[in-house]
């Protein structure tokens, strides 16, 4: 192919990509977005392999990511320029992990005679643990999270994670290759060579994915056991340049008291409101503090909420904690959960001693104390993991939650710093993977949407529209056994790191001069 003919063909499989993420949702395009990467890569060195999967994914991640442009440049008041310069950065590092993939793909397919349907799944799934956690992670935009629609095979998550879909996806795309490709480039080099390695691969994966689908519709057909709770969600929509306003800090909470007052009818066993949702430091000003907790005395059921804390209080310095907050049904804080992995540059500044110049891109009240555990709120009712914003994003630490006794998870969020962007769709889209990994519902307040709620197989059951009001209430059933997920981890992106390890060490010792 020429040189041309190979952009386009990176290009689109970045682009079919895209459209496979929320909000467009056509999901299957996910099962034959890597074939046009694949046949691109056909002959390359490997530092062809490296570009060609960096075109690849820089079309996806620009795609899937441009929101963060909207954030900076709207609310953090950075310059368009420069706003535009940190996307295109932070999409060529996400890039990075596609170009690595293409380059290891590329190696291994041709210093060994394992299909494509092997090779690229495993490498696929190490490079997305691996953008999990380097660099603090951002597991944004994981090729599994595109199937969160498709209840019947991402119930397998519950064994392997979100990384098993991932799998599966990356898997067929090797398959489909592999049927127009595999028989033709193996004969060039091997005249004899034999029909049954593409074969036997073509059945394991089917039986592969029937199995994995056939034990998804097992799963759905499962009724919940176990009592069942009511649980409220309160929607604000406060705008982001009035959420911190001194001038608009009572109107905020007239908010939220009206809506609440909604979801009384309702006689709910809790309340959740979002991610900061009192526009004040909670327990440090007397006043507003005193009016919160005397409207949640009227309610007589729990409230959950998210505050700035004041911690480690001393003359001419108070430190402050993104934290969640769960008042009893007599006004008192009855538990509190400081929010664990905070977002660089938007709560903390890394390496701020280093690098004293740099500021956060976000307008807040200052640098945030990371939290330490992951606790769970004990009601007699429930046993709450309280995730709060992007960190429902990682499954290791939601997991975490769930394994210490949680069987609820409440995700609370301010998801106004995307404005009507595809962010808040892929933000909620996520969160349905994690209901189904742990086996436990999900319950969602945002601030400016989505809200809403999600049982334990990863069904919606109702939700919110974005930058509107709302107050919703459902009937949910908490979790009453650990998933196996829950139970052992990431064992299943373990396992496909060691595979990965080997076929690249086979590969090496194989090379071809």
């Amino acid at each position: 192919m020429t040189k041309k003919t190979d952009i386009i063909m990176s290009a689109l499989s970045g682009l079919l990509l895209v459209f496979s993420f929320p909000p467009f949702d056509f999901y299957p395009l996910a099962w034959f977005a890597l074939v046009p990467l694949f046949i691109a890569l056909q002959g390359k060195n490997a530092k062809s392999s490296f570009l060609t999967g960096m075109l690849t994914g820089f079309v996806y991640f620009m795609g899937t990511i441009y929101w963060v442009f909207h954030s900076m440049y709207f609310y953090g008041y950075i310059a368009a320029p420069l706003s535009v310069l940190i996307l295109i950065v932070l999409c060529l590092y996400l890039a990075t992990y596609v170009g690595v993939f293409s380059t290891l793909f590329n190696f291994v397919y041709k210093n060994s005679r394992l299909p494509s349907l092997f090779i690229a799944p495993v490498l696929w799934v190490t490079l997305e643990f691996v953008r999990t956690y380097a660099l603090t992670g951002f597991p944004w935009s994981m090729l599994g999270y595109s199937q969160y629609k498709f209840l019947p095979l991402i119930q397998v998550a519950d064994i392997t994670g979100v990384y098993g879909i991932s799998f599966l996806v990356a898997a067929t795309n090797g398959a489909i290759y592999d049927m127009a490709f595999y028989l033709p480039e193996r004969r060039k080099e091997q005249p004899l060579f034999a029909r049954w390695p593409l074969t036997l691969s073509l059945i394991i994966i089917t039986v592969i994915i029937a199995a994995s689908i056939s034990y998804g519709f097992g799963k759905l057909k499962e009724n919940d056991q176990g009592q069942k709770i009511k649980v409220s969600v309160v929607q604000g929509n406060i705008e982001q340049d009035k959420k911190w306003d001194l001038r608009f800090q009572r109107d905020v909470i007239e908010i939220y008291k009206r809506l609440t007052k909604k979801t009384s009818a309702d006689s709910p066993d809790l309340i959740v409101w979002p991610e900061t949702a009192v526009p004040f430091v909670f327990g440090y000003d007397k006043n507003l503090t005193e009016d919160v907790t005397t409207f949640q005395k009227e309610l007589k059921t729990y409230l959950l909420f998210g505050s700035v804390l004041p911690k480690n209080i001393q003359p001419g310095k108070t430190e402050l904690s993104n934290s969640a907050v769960l008042l009893s049904p007599e006004g008192k804080v009855f538990s509190v959960y400081d929010k664990i992995h905070l977002v660089p540059y938007g709560e903390y500044v890394p390496l701020r001693k280093l690098f004293p110049f740099i500021e956060k891109i976000t307008v807040a009240i200052g640098d945030f104390l990371s939290g330490k555990e992951a606790s769970v709120m004990q009601l007699s009712f429930a046993k709450i993991g309280n995730l709060i914003c992007y960190e429902i994003i990682f499954p290791g630490l939601v997991r975490q939650f769930v394994y210490n006794g949680a069987n609820v998870l409440v995700t609370i969020t301010n998801d106004g710093w995307f404005g009507k962007t595809s962010a808040p769709y892929q933000h909620f889209s996520m969160a349905v993977l994690r209901a189904v990994e742990n086996r436990v519902p999900v319950v969602r307040a945002a601030n400016t949407g989505i809200s809403g709620f999600i049982d334990s197989r990863g069904r919606i059951i109702s939700k919110s529209d974005i930058f509107i009001e709302a107050a919703l209430t459902e009937t949910i059933s908490p979790g009453n056994r650990k998933s196996f997920y829950t139970q052992n981890g990431d064992f299943f992106a373990y396992l496909c790191i060691i595979c990965s390890a080997l076929l690249i060490m086979k590969a090496a010792a194989s090379r071809k001069p």
